[in-house]
């Protein structure tokens, strides 16, 4: 299956990014900045994917969550390319009947199983660059 995003510049250091379907990300590296940074982005996208992964789990284990959220920290390279060394992903989460153990198991299966973006993060992954 391939995924699509087309990338428009808008002047400064401003970017939309448009899928297939037409949803925009607004990518803002600016002095006046009003969208996140491609870095930020990227954090996101993990946050994303895996908050889905932890939701849907626990609610098929019969435990819902009340409330959730994905703290993301990641450290850069000093130098170029200042990529991510590290990164933290911090579960935060409440409801009734949830046990620590039942939302550490759900995070670790996205992390290690189910969550495109984090294995994509951890795999070698063939760059072909094209231009026209």
């Amino acid at each position: 299956m391939k995924k699509t995003m087309n990338i428009t510049w808008l002047g400064d250091q401003r970017y939309v990014g448009v899928n297939e379907n037409g949803q925009q990300l607004l990518i803002d590296n600016s002095p006046t900045k009003i969208g996140v940074s491609p870095m930020e982005a990227l954090l996101g996208a993990l946050a994303t994917c895996t908050a889905y992964d932890v939701v849907e789990i626990m609610k098929k284990r019969r435990t819902p969550l009340s409330s959730y959220r994905v703290e993301v920290v990641g450290e850069r390279a000093e130098t170029n390319p200042k990529r991510y060394t590290h990164i933290t992903v911090r579960h935060i989460a409440s409801g009734e009947g949830i046990a620590a153990e039942a939302l550490e198991k759900a995070a670790h299966l996205s992390h290690e199983k189910y969550c495109s973006v984090a294995a994509s993060l951890n795999a070698e992954i063939k760059l072909e660059t094209v231009v026209e």
